[in-house]
């Protein structure tokens, strides 16, 4: 019975076969312009925000009473992994991190759960406490970013037309969420001299009643006259400060005009919550999201014509800046991407005439664009875009895909040079050879199964790298076995002459080499053996890396002062540094500044900062990466001289994850004081490493606290009590919110405070007038005691600890894990010396590497059972299945052979290039065992097939390898890449030649083989 052959079926039913290759190659090429762009894949961002205030209360109380609750109840949930919480005085803002093993399909829901389970408590918390509040949108990026500058307006003429900019920007297609940046909101002030009040006999609160009753809007109720209904609207509400002027007060019988006992005038909030700044001007920012699954070209190009009508109409003053163009920056690195691509088919193709001639590398040649389109088409409808990492697979699975369509093609020559007829040597190779290739096929894309089974945000970030990996080998099998027999047929000649009768220099060359491996079987193994442990000792001497960072030409700079600063200060600082460092420097293009806040994650992998007035955050984007390097290389120097006790860190974006400064280490325990003190000996004792650069702590320094000793008993027998105290200090210093003013789409605050220089007084504090029950006033001084003293202003917690990270640059190209594993000794000796409860933990980098590997171990053991299942189907052999294993590990010889001359360190995407390195290896080999075997079926002796078949596969395997290596150039000047490729080409052509000379004198020496006696 003649057994099914899928060659001889599409010689058969040929005009099926053209159609179906027209078809794939059209919806190729359409796939490919539908297909979406970004520069790198999503990833989840499985981190949530909850936010509570309880004014007046001190960080402990707010620690206790708040934190403490919230972050008891979430380790509740089955997802959480952990939550840090930075805590200030009546605030607290924890982030909710859940595991990495969380599916990003159900966060949504787990977000909802949160919700419902902190609603659960919500009753156990104190009265005042306002909140919480949930940001599950911490991940949301917005990709575009415009400033607005004004040259001749107010801060609130400008924002009346961004909000007018916002309505039109929300219309263009797609677009999702638009925030504005650093605007300013308006407040009347009523700044009242407490002395002169006093003086009068009135107070404050008296006021503030008064306006209340008079702004108030309640129902007036409804007529129903004659069959009509007439609502009824009592006047009266404040239109604009001028109406406040006008207001005559009546208190304790007595008429006062309110502009003769209160200045009032309209400004902004005091001290400003945030503000922005373009190229050094105050501005107001618009933050531009995409709705999710849009296509970002096409949405780019819809707001660029938008602004473009919107610009024209923009009276002359208003300045518009694009501070952030994703759109364009995806363009172009996609152009990159696909330069790259290019490059590497034409390497292929180039090998593939070279080594087989113009018709055989032309069958080749046509195949490749065959199995791209068709991997496209599956790309579109699995909802993968091209971004660096599909882009990557793509040119790494061109040296692998190539493989099936050179074994077809060399396997037709072979036998055509034979004699056999066109069709059957067309056949020939489905039959003999399409179920070890599909082995090999298989075997190499459960290499890249850590990569599939990761879940971890690395593995998430990679994952399109096995989709389009799998898919490629995949289809190209089909494509060797269906379409490739129909191209030979079609394209190489009916007959050909053989030219092996005289083999080349090449061939003799390598014949003589195997000859002699296999004569000197034990020394070959002994060498291959030697060479390997010192690949393994020369391991330790490879830098290990997590991600590298970005190749754009963005510098940040995290601007962290003295944690009590004020926001005006923390503005002044940032200003002298943009004028002194910034302004005119030929190598920026522009920046932009965020003071009190950072910038909007306007990339997914931003390391966006909770807000603060002591932070800032500066976007330097350069004209290019040379202009980059030299502009991080003059601002160190700067701010070393010039911003003394500013923590300044400069760094570039992350690719994948963020992970904020590279080395960093948690000392966790019951007390602050304690927690301080030991995380100041940690960091004296790295300090003495050379490589480390500008040690600093997320927190630390204590503030001043001017604290108010009520006299209890003196002031109940006044009726004054602690929270009357409290009320009163806060409108005058801080100033409170006594009513509204509605302006067009505005609802601007009335606020009351003391005059500014009554503010800022501690006189003003002893005297400040105190209201009693009766009605009288008695000053502050009478009923309580004022003093000094130190609290912490700031505390961050992890898993319900106070936690003080320690934090650390690097000096040179050292790698974090090697900055880490130096300082190992010192750590360990710190740790030995803490009290009971308390810990050093490592983070940074290092942290987030071993959090993305731990997963891949955990695969690697089914990773090696499939692996194992697939080559016993196909040998049926435990002696056979170890001779094609054995040659994978010793891959690790070309690895560290490349790595170690190159200074590429191995980081977590050249470890998955390592492990799909054994896929690669075991396809060469167990093709050449079952070629060995089908020889010495045939009757041949074991020694002489060895021999014969290895000789048979010498060149199909080297072309093999000649175009995986050679097609990883173009992306071995990737940032990204590079350290993958190189480890990749060194492993593919060390373990091919172990492949043709190891496996040979390793499979004789195993089945004791002996050469046969010369004839």
């Amino acid at each position: 019975m003649k057994t099914f052959n899928l060659s001889d079926w599409a010689l058969r039913h040929r005009s099926l076969v053209w159609y179906f290759m027209l078809v794939f190659s059209l919806a190729g090429l359409f796939s490919f312009f539908n297909l979406g762009r970004a520069e790198d894949p999503d990833f989840t961002i499985k981190t949530m925000i909850i936010q509570a205030s309880w004014p007046g209360a001190s960080v402990e109380d707010t620690v206790s009473q708040i934190t403490n609750r919230i972050e008891k109840k979430l380790e509740e949930l089955p997802s959480f992994d952990y939550a840090r919480s930075l805590n200030t005085p009546g605030a607290t803002t924890i982030f909710v991190n859940l595991r990495d093993t969380t599916k990003a399909k159900d966060i949504p829901d787990i977000w909802v759960k949160i919700r419902n389970m902190i609603g659960d408590i919500r009753s156990q918390f104190p009265e005042g406490v306002v909140g919480p509040f949930y940001n599950d949108s911490f991940g949301d990026v917005f990709g575009n970013i415009y400033g607005f500058t004004a040259d001749g307006l107010s801060q609130r003429q400008l924002r009346d037309y961004v909000e007018e900019i916002r309505t039109k920007i929300l219309t263009v297609p797609d677009v999702g969420k638009v925030d504005l940046i650093g605007a300013q909101d308006e407040v009347i002030y009523l700044e009242f001299s407490t002395r002169q009040i006093a003086a009068l006999g009135i107070t404050q609160k008296m006021i503030i009643d008064t306006l209340q009753a008079q702004n108030a809007i309640t129902p007036s109720g409804v007529i129903q006259a004659e069959g009509e209904r007439i609502s009824m609207r009592v006047g009266g509400q404040f239109a604009s400060e001028d109406s406040l002027r006008a207001i005559n007060l009546r208190i304790n019988d007595r008429f006062f005009r309110l502009g003769d006992v209160a200045t009032i005038r309209r400004g902004y909030v005091d001290p400003p919550s945030a503000l922005f700044r373009v190229n050094g001007e105050p501005a107001i920012g618009v933050a531009i999201g995409m709705k999710p699954n849009g296509n970002l070209m096409a949405f780019g190009e819809a707001l660029k014509d938008e602004m473009a009508r919107i610009e024209q109409e923009l009276p002359i003053g208003i300045g518009v800046h694009l501070v952030s163009d994703q759109p364009e920056i995806v363009r172009d690195a996609i152009g990159g991407f696909i330069q790259a691509l290019v490059e590497a088919v034409a390497i292929v193709l180039l090998v593939s005439f070279v080594s087989l001639g113009l018709r055989a590398g032309l069958v080749v040649a046509v195949s490749i664009p065959l199995v791209l389109a068709i991997t496209f088409v599956v790309m579109e409808f699995s909802g993968i875009s091209l971004q660096r990492i599909s882009l990557g697979a793509l040119i790494i699975a061109l040296g692998l895909l190539v493989d099936d369509a050179m074994i077809a093609v060399e396997m037709m020559v072979a036998r055509l040079e034979m004699g056999d007829p066109i069709e059957k040597a067309a056949t020939y190779v489905y039959s003999h050879t399409a179920f070890p290739m599909l082995t090999g096929t298989l075997v190499t894309v459960v290499s890249f199964f850590p990569v599939a089974l990761n879940n971890s945000n690395a593995g998430e970030f990679t994952f399109t790298l096995f989709v389009v990996i799998a898919v490629s080998l995949i289809v190209s099998w089909l494509v060797a076995v269906l379409f490739v027999p129909l191209l030979g047929v079609t394209m190489l000649p009916r007959t050909m002459k053989s030219h092996h009768d005289q083999p080349g220099r090449l061939t003799r060359g390598f014949s003589a080499l195997l000859r002699l491996c296999v004569r000197w079987k034990w020394m070959t193994i002994a060498a291959t053996v030697m060479m390997f442990g010192l690949s393994i000792f020369g391991m330790g001497f490879v830098q290990q890396q997590f991600f590298p960072s970005s190749d754009r030409t963005e510098v940040i700079i995290d601007w962290t002062a003295r944690q009590n600063t004020a926001i005006t200060e923390t503005l002044a600082q940032i200003e002298r540094f943009e004028t002194t460092a910034l302004a005119g420097d030929p190598d920026i293009d522009h920046w932009s500044s965020h003071i009190g806040e950072g910038a909007p994650r306007f990339l997914l992998s931003l390391d966006v900062q909770p807000a603060s007035p002591n932070f800032g955050q500066i976007i330097i984007v350069t004209k290019d990466i040379a202009a980059r390097e030299r502009l991080r290389a003059k601002l160190r120097p700067i701010l070393d001289r010039d911003f003394v006790g500013i923590d300044a860190f400069v760094h570039l974006l992350d690719i994948g994850p963020p992970v904020g400064r590279p080395v960093q280490y948690r000392v966790s325990g019951p007390d602050i004081a304690t927690v301080r003190e030991q995380a100041q000996r940690l960091a004296s004792a790295i300090g003495q490493n050379a490589g480390l650069a500008d040690i600093v702590y997320d927190w630390n320094e204590p503030a001043r606290v001017l604290k108010i000793d009520v006299l209890q008993d003196k002031a109940a027998q006044l009726g004054v009590t602690s929270e009357t105290i409290a009320t009163t200090l806060n409108g005058l210093v801080g100033g409170s919110a006594i009513t509204q003013v509605r302006d067009d789409i505005y609802l601007v605050d009335v606020v009351g405070r003391a005059q500014e220089n009554e503010r800022s007084s501690l006189d003003t504090l002893q005297n400040l007038q105190i209201q009693t029950s009766s009605g009288k006033s008695v000053p502050l001084a009478a009923i309580a005691n004022i003093r000094y003293e130190f609290e912490q202003p700031i505390v961050w917690r992890r898993n319900r600890l106070p936690t003080l990270t320690v934090k650390a640059a690097i000096n040179g190209n050292a790698q974090p894990a090697t900055v880490v594993a130096a300082l190992e000794p010192t750590v360990k000796a710190v740790q030995a010396q803490l009290p009971a409860g308390y810990r050093i933990a490592v983070g940074g980098a290092v942290e987030e590497s071993a959090k993305s590997q731990g997963p891949i171990l955990a695969v690697v053991p089914l990773m090696l059972f499939t692996m194992a299942t697939i080559l016993m189907i196909q040998l049926q052999s435990f002696q056979r299945l170890f001779m094609v294993f054995i040659v994978a590990p010793l891959a690790l010889i070309g690895v560290v052979a490349a790595l170690l001359p190159s200074g590429a360190p191995l980081g977590f995407v050249a470890i998955l290039g390592v492990l799909a390195l054994i896929g690669i290896l075991i396809r060469n080999s167990v093709i050449l065992v079952v070629q060995i075997e089908e020889l010495r079926h045939e009757g041949m002796d074991g020694w002489s097939a060895v021999v014969k078949a290895t000789e048979h596969r010498m060149r199909p395997i080297l072309l093999t390898a000649a175009a995986a290596s050679l097609a990883l150039i173009p992306i071995a000047r990737e940032i990204f890449w590079g350290p993958m490729a190189y480890a990749m080409m060194g492993g593919i052509i060390v373990g091919t030649v172990l492949t043709l000379l190891f496996l040979p004198a390793l499979y004789v020496t195993w089945f004791r083989l002996k050469e046969p006696a010369p004839e």
